[in-house]
């Protein structure tokens, strides 16, 4: 997403409510990475970049940490998702925890959990 406006103000006063308009839609702010704001010819422009997926870096952090929890659990990073693959319920829900409290500083999505 590109913002652009005539000044500098108008940019931090449009901040807000993006952040409020994404929320709306059910995404979360977190995953938004705001670029310093460059004014040029009269005019002032930021660059907002919408993170999907998990970066490599990340994937690698999120399986060395479920690894070092000792838990009878596999992980592995398939594309932009870490694939966690367990015998017990409990163990999963294990990791799910785990994740939720190492605040990684992105949002992070559970899925396919079967009984």
């Amino acid at each position: 997403l590109t913002l652009s406006t005539e000044s500098e103000f108008q940019i931090k006063q449009m901040t807000p409510i993006l952040k409020e308009k994404m929320s709306k839609r059910g995404i979360d702010v977190s995953c938004l990475e705001f670029s310093d704001i460059v004014e040029m010819n009269k005019r002032a422009r930021q660059q907002v970049l919408v993170r999907e997926g998990l970066d490599k870096d990340l994937a690698r952090k999120i399986v060395k940490l479920i690894k070092d929890s000792k838990l009878k659990v596999q992980a592995s990073i398939q594309g932009e998702q870490v694939r966690v693959n367990g015998k017990k319920r409990d163990d999963l829900q294990q990791v799910m925890k785990l994740l939720k409290e190492a605040n990684l500083g992105i949002p992070l999505q559970f899925n396919n959990f079967r009984d």
